[in-house]
């Protein structure tokens, strides 16, 4: 059997402009590319033809996570010592984090304690409250077939940044104290 010779597309090979090697002055070396056929579909775009349920998936599957997550807290009180790690930061300076009376803030919102759920940590609430709305364009972006990305400019970073540091610094002064857990 006769085998076919290796044939290559032109336009998938390009010179290489790197310098020829020392062993082979002048010769011209050349590599070969991979295309890919072109996509029918701007990129992060679903496929034509993807159902909504399919693309429902991701956002859902998500929920679901947070569900459970909320519910093993709301099941298993934070209140009570020895269920949850103490905050290492609060442990070795007894300073408190950003994050400090996040599970009781969480154990309060699935016990419906609103109120409560600010006492423990009003920037975790926040960002409850941001990720519901956040989950929900999501949804909709999905459902409509088009790309879930959300992109925030970099001040938008940095106001958030400057945020949770005014917040934390805040809660550990003594006129913060309503907002330390």
């Amino acid at each position: 059997m006769d085998a076919e010779p290796n044939t290559v597309r032109p336009d998938t090979v390009r010179p290489n402009t790197a310098e020829p090697s020392p062993a082979e002055p002048g010769a011209v070396v050349t590599e070969t590319v991979r295309t890919s056929p072109a996509v029918p579909h701007g990129p992060g775009e679903p496929a034509p033809g993807v159902p909504p349920v399919r693309r429902l998936l991701p956002p859902l599957t998500a929920l679901a996570g947070v569900a459970a997550a909320f519910t093993y807290v709301g099941l298993v009180d934070p209140n009570e010592n020895g269920h949850y790690p103490v905050c290492p930061l609060y442990g070795i300076t007894g300073v408190y984090c950003p994050g400090c009376g996040g599970l009781r803030s969480a154990h309060a919102v699935a016990h419906g304690d609103l109120a409560g759920a600010f006492g423990a940590n009003a920037l975790a609430v926040a960002g409850y409250a941001l990720f519901a709305v956040v989950w929900a364009v999501w949804v909709l972006r999905a459902w409509q077939g088009r790309p879930g990305r959300i992109t925030l400019a970099r001040p938008w970073w940095w106001a958030l940044g400057a945020l949770v540091l005014a917040f934390t610094v805040a809660r550990n002064l003594p006129f913060g104290g309503s907002l330390a857990p």
